[in-house]
């Protein structure tokens, strides 16, 4: 690079830090305002090892060997603040005097910017990650209170048609003698037991194609034919009741709480929708959860009734026994059946 040359940059190099160095021991033998004012008027007779002690000297001269220039970032303090200055050497020579042309630019503002954007898009991620993480939390409530196909529903146009589903088979369980027991145990014991019940009725439910609709305290409803249509929902359900049964028999021999509980079956038409603008939940109403909850009242403890048109579909593959005819309270009298455990009972020797 020629003096002409030189001049020509330091010109356009308004606001940028320059000096010139000698190339054979790297000292100062120019800077303009803006370098002395970044670096102070001592830069005169220093060389460049003093004014920037953390540069790589061995690095530079490799640079400016190979190619003729190098470039690197600095801290510099001055004063209370550290600037960060971006250098550019580039070798030059005239009259065959070699020369290294030194141009620098505080960036420290771009750095202190990018920085920040750092800062930003790492507080997105953050922000987008618990987005992502409290969407599947609703999703999963949501899930918990409605079928999947409803949900989906829900989501796409905020809103749920009222569906008319018929036939579905409806299971009704309700525990006996619920409210002594909370009156007498622990408040925290029975709720969480009363968890650890739930969530393997809703497996045992999951494993017969049974969508658990809702619990009211110690009332449980789970049904097969909904949303989509079961050709055999009664038989889930039938099959459903029955592990019920065995799994709170299992379970009461190792707990000191006995957890027994009366079910009833039927089978029929329900419409289900979504109820409430504020408090959502998904309900379901209609002649065949009627039905269940009466069924449950006429069953003995950890035993399950089941209305005559459920009993005609079960009888080829499932042990009944007919209770004759009952007067059910909103409907007409009707014979009741008792589905029997075919395991439990050929061991007991029962028939």
């Amino acid at each position: 690079m020629s003096i002409e040359a030189i001049n020509e940059q330091l010109l356009r190099a308004i606001g940028v830090g320059v000096a010139l160095l000698d190339r054979s021991n790297l000292r100062f033998h120019f800077q303009n305002d803006t370098f002395k004012d970044w670096f102070g008027d001592s830069v005169e007779a220093a060389s460049l090892s003093d004014v920037f002690a953390d540069l790589d000297l061995v690095e530079l001269e490799a640079g400016l060997s190979d190619s003729g220039r190098f470039t690197a970032e600095i801290k510099h303090k001055k004063k209370r603040r550290m600037l960060v200055i971006a250098v550019d050497f580039t070798a030059a020579s005239d009259n065959d005097q070699d020369f290294v042309v030194l141009v620098c630019q505080n960036i420290t503002r771009i750095r202190e910017l990018e920085s920040m954007i750092d800062s930003y898009s790492m507080m997105v991620e953050r922000n987008t990650r618990e987005i992502k993480r409290e969407k599947e939390q609703v999703e999963k409530l949501l899930l918990n209170i409605m079928p999947r196909a409803v949900y989906e529903e829900f989501k796409t146009f905020g809103v749920v048609t009222p569906q008319l589903y018929d036939p579905i088979s409806v299971l009704m369980l309700d525990f006996v003698g619920f409210t002594d027991m909370v009156a007498s145990s622990d408040p925290s014991v029975t709720v969480t037991e009363l968890n650890d019940i739930y969530s393997a009725f809703d497996r045992i439910g999951e494993q017969f194609g049974c969508e658990r609709i809702k619990t009211i305290g110690d009332a449980y409803i789970t049904v097969a034919g909904l949303p989509d249509p079961t050709p055999d929902h009664a038989k889930a359900v039938a099959n459903t009741a029955i592990r019920f049964v065995r799994y709170l028999e299992r379970r009461n021999t190792s707990h000191p709480n006995q957890w027994r509980c009366r079910i009833g079956l039927a089978t029929g038409a329900v419409v289900g929708s979504v109820v409430g603008i504020q408090k959502y939940v998904y309900d379901i109403f209609g002649p065949a959860v009627n039905l269940a909850t009466r069924l449950q009242d006429f069953a003995e403890p950890m035993q399950i009734c089941v209305q005559d048109e459920v009993a005609k579909v079960l009888r080829d593959q499932f042990d009944i026994e007919n209770l004759g005819a009952q007067d059910i309270r909103g409907f007409e009298n009707q014979d009741v059946w008792r589905l029997l455990d075919s395991k439990k009972d050929m061991a007991t020797g029962q028939t």
